[in-house]
């Protein structure tokens, strides 16, 4: 069964592990094989947003849930992360730098019960393709909220600080539909 305090417990005593990057994927990895633990132990997800489950100077780990079609403009996180599916679906969009801003270089789709490692160096963006939410456990090599990172104006490719009012404002914004979805419903 998924514990929430087991897991963080078992991810803090993997940043001591020679790569904590690949010993956290494997946590993850056994964590979301079994999503429906995940979901007696965290809930199911009704609403799109982020849930704090660790925050440490070294370590944050995040129980995030993207709205019904939900899009995230591209981003980076100047950390690497693992990033689990528990239930829906996330596609990945990869981008480089260039003398324009960015060009695409790559897609990854996420199921449930996929994992993926993500270096520090990684610039990408996300879509909740599915009409329901998309359920996942983040963790990141570090303090995912108070490292200065950029993202990209995702029709101009413009890079600018990170803006964590739009982020909330996004997820806010996917609630109100999913609220007017179940009214009509």
């Amino acid at each position: 069964m998924f514990e929430k305090e087991r897991f963080i417990e078992e991810c803090r005593a993997a940043l001591k592990e020679s790569n904590a990057q690949a010993a956290i994927r494997e946590l993850v990895a056994s964590a979301v094989s079994d999503p429906a633990q995940i979901v007696r132990g965290l809930g199911e997800p009704a609403r799109a947003g982020v849930e704090t489950l660790y925050r440490a100077d070294d370590l944050t780990i995040l129980n995030l849930c993207w709205g019904p079609r939900m899009e995230f403009k591209p981003h980076d996180h100047r950390m690497w992360a693992v990033i689990g599916i528990y239930g829906g679906r996330e596609q990945n969009i990869f981008y480089r730098r260039n003398e324009h801003g960015l060009v695409q270089h790559g897609v990854k789709e996420l199921n449930t019960r996929d994992t993926v490692p993500l270096g520090a160096a990684i610039i990408h963006s996300v879509i909740n393709p599915l009409d329901q939410i998309t359920g996942a456990i983040h963790v990141y090599g570090g303090d995912f909220f108070a490292t200065p990172r950029s993202e990209w104006n995702p029709k101009t490719f413009e890079e600018c600080p990170y803006d964590v009012a739009n982020t909330l404002q996004a997820f806010a914004d996917s609630n109100e539909q999913l609220q007017v979805k179940s009214l009509r419903t």
